[in-house]
């Protein structure tokens, strides 16, 4: 059984197979691969990391993997792919499952009326959760029945699309994103140009009103309408970080038009 460390009875175990994507995430790897030790079943797919990832991986399962990177919905899917059991919950390298999100996926998993299941996100920016700002609940589809749901094809933000029914649990999975403003605006211009790559993709145009009041609108939705301002500094932090996301994601995009 290629699943978690250590000496667990089988009814012990966390009924379904984790599976997660890679590539040099030495920083924050073991802790998302103890939250889930008990796992039946855990699948790594590795994009050949130059740190110490894949080593700390295989403390924790021998179902490690290792393919060419191809875009987060491939890489994702290809994992989704390797696993055995019925029930797969994709888990990123930043994300932990708690013991209660944990006990009400057992519980979960036990129904036969639901396909899939959202659990909502508690996200964390410089190691505060965010509560407003548009980043909570965050309901995101994560915990599917393998043969229902499948990632959709796309450049970011990509997501799990299931056949049937699906439920929401309660219990938050922990996101620790953007440790630091370098890390956000680090990943910022990765994203920019993988968002930029889905507009074209999409016949999206970029002109004045993408670069103008598109940012501007950003700011407003997050800092006032979702309440941003009540998170303080790191609230106008976030929507001015995400403003600027937006402006570059559409220059990009302009800058690739004819």
């Amino acid at each position: 059984m290629g699943g978690g460390r250590g000496d667990f009875k089988e009814n012990d175990l966390l009924p379904v197979s984790v599976v997660i994507v890679t590539k040099n995430e030495e920083i924050n790897i073991e802790d998302a691969l103890k939250s889930v030790s008990d796992a039946k079943e855990i699948i790594v797919v590795d994009s050949f990391s130059s740190d110490r990832t894949v080593e700390i991986c295989r403390q924790y399962t021998d179902r490690v993997y290792q393919h060419e990177w191809e875009g987060f919905a491939i890489q994702k899917q290809r994992a989704v792919d390797y696993a055995e059991g019925p029930w797969v919950l994709i888990l990123d390298a930043d994300e932990r499952v708690s013991a209660e999100l944990k006990a009400e996926i057992t519980a979960a998993v036990s129904r036969i009326s639901c396909n899939g299941f959202y659990m909502p996100r508690e996200n964390y920016f410089i190691g505060k959760w965010i509560r407003h700002s548009g980043w909570w609940p965050d309901n995101t589809l994560r915990l599917f029945r393998k043969n229902m749901g499948r990632l959709e094809l796309r450049e970011v933000h990509e997501k799990v699309v299931v056949e049937g029914s699906t439920g929401y649990l309660k219990n938050p999975l922990r996101h620790y994103t953007y440790r630091s403003v370098s890390d956000f605006v680090e990943r910022m211009e990765r994203y920019s140009t993988l968002a930029a790559w889905e507009m074209r993709k999409k016949s999206v145009r970029a002109g004045w009103y993408s670069l103008t009041i598109r940012p501007v609108f950003t700011f407003i939705k997050m800092y006032f309408l979702r309440m941003g301002l009540l998170d303080g500094t790191r609230g106008l932090m976030l929507a001015m970080l995400y403003s600027y996301y937006t402006f570059l994601k559409y220059a990009k995009t302009w800058e690739k038009q004819d």
